[in-house]
């Protein structure tokens, strides 16, 4: 059985690399003791997000509904043979991850099938579960012992993981728009996204950003690194959202070149290490 884990985990772990060479990078600048349950934790995330997102051709709404049974009983059981569940299960029974929040993220996922448009209360509903749910299943892993801890980081990681996905709608507006039909913001019209529009977004998502920061200069220096690394990919490439022009949201995805997130991982490193976020 632990031939059998190890290589579910390294399931978990391929799926990170292979999909976000930034988070992966992330994982790895954490105290080795968190990185298989991360890994797995985004490989579940990961898996589920690709039914809803890309599996077009299939019947997604049988898959999801299929995958979501078996994540239940993968946990109830202890045990699956889908190498990303087994992987998962083992994470949410080691460190007591919450079923609401494993619910919250499914919920969200699945509003992906067949809603395109958002007002507000069913916006935060799904950034909630989207992300803010997920970095919740994170901090739990660091504070698996520290509940007192936990519970003071909560709203900063909430914070974090809105501002995360927040940039995300800016970054893919041009494939959930033009190829999915999908509008996340309430009474955005794509077609004449102006300035105004696009900058009282951008205080929004800086407001979450300055919470989330307090919250992070706070986490233990074992994981602290980690996440400093993926708030300032995050920054940067807000940053270059905000010089974009609105006409250019649908026209380009845009992303931090490798060679900048060497330079923000050595600076990342300075920062950490000298005390100086």
């Amino acid at each position: 059985m632990d031939i059998y884990h190890r290589n579910n985990l390294a399931c978990s772990r391929i799926t990170t690399h292979n999909y976000s060479t930034s988070f992966s990078l992330g994982v790895r600048m954490l105290n080795k003791k968190y990185r298989p349950a991360i890994y797995s934790i985004y490989g579940f995330v990961r898996y589920a997000d690709e039914i809803v997102d890309t599996f077009f051709e299939q019947d997604q709404e049988t898959i999801f509904e299929e995958f979501k049974k078996e994540t239940f009983i993968a946990i109830e059981r202890g045990f699956s043979i889908n190498p990303i569940l087994d992987s998962f299960q083992r994470a949410v029974r080691t460190y007591h991850i919450e079923r609401e929040l494993i619910d919250a993220f499914l919920y969200s996922m699945e509003l992906d099938l067949h809603k395109t448009t958002y007002d507000p209360i069913m916006l935060k509903t799904y950034i909630y579960g989207s992300a803010e749910a997920v970095g919740l299943m994170c901090l739990r892993v660091f504070y698996a012992d520290e509940p007192e801890k936990y519970d003071q980081l909560v709203n900063p990681a909430r914070k974090l993981g809105a501002a995360f996905q927040k940039v995300n709608f800016l970054r893919d507006a041009q494939d959930d728009f033009k190829n999915k039909g999908r509008i996340y913001f309430e009474n955005i019209d794509f077609n004449q996204f102006d300035e105004d529009t696009k900058a009282q977004i951008e205080r929004e998502i800086e407001r979450d950003f300055a919470e989330a920061f307090q919250g992070l200069k706070a986490l233990k220096k074992e994981v602290r690194f980690g996440v400093y690394l993926a708030y300032i990919y995050y920054i940067r490439l807000f940053r270059k959202i905000k010089r974009a022009q609105p006409s250019q949201i649908l026209k380009t995805r845009y992303r931090v070149s490798n060679p900048k997130k060497m330079y923000l991982l050595a600076n990342a490193y300075f920062k950490n290490t000298f005390n100086l976020l």
